[in-house]
């Protein structure tokens, strides 16, 4: 189920993660690396969010200015931010697609791994030490 939280959300953005995080709240690790993947969702959808007004912002501007009574101008503002704000969205995917792949494949060997800031916060909400669950312990014979 934790390995389905990462790689769902390739898919499901942010409601597949939510899903399996409400319905396996008994397992520690599958609650910790749903919520990785749910924050994870969070954040890139409110970057994609920001960089869509951001966009929209620059247009609408652009047309009040031309609307000014003086002739049209070529909108410069308009076709630097529309490539920068579409790279910007498709790194932020490509960089998203690496990640849930990544850690999809190390919660599918067990191990506790954390995001690089998500990872802190993920602990802070289920109340996890900086410790708890890093270290699998081995039965002796």
């Amino acid at each position: 189920m934790a390995t389905l939280a990462h790689a769902l959300q390739l898919i499901g953005s942010w409601i597949a993660p939510l899903i399996i995080f409400l319905i396996r709240r008994q397992s520690r690790f599958v609650s910790f690396h749903a919520l990785q993947a749910l924050l994870l969702q969070i954040v890139h959808t409110i970057i994609v969010i920001v960089l869509m007004v951001l966009w929209l912002a620059t247009i609408l501007a652009t047309v009040v200015h031309q609307t000014g009574g003086k002739p049209p101008e070529p909108p410069i503002a308009l076709f630097l931010l529309l490539p920068l704000a579409w790279l910007g969205i498709m790194g932020l995917w490509v960089g998203t697609l690496v990640i849930a792949i990544l850690y999809a494949i190390k919660a599918g060997r067990g191990e506790w791994a954390d995001y690089p800031v998500l990872g802190k916060l993920a602990r802070k909400i289920l109340k996890m030490g900086p410790l708890e669950g890093r270290f699998v312990s081995t039965p002796q014979m």
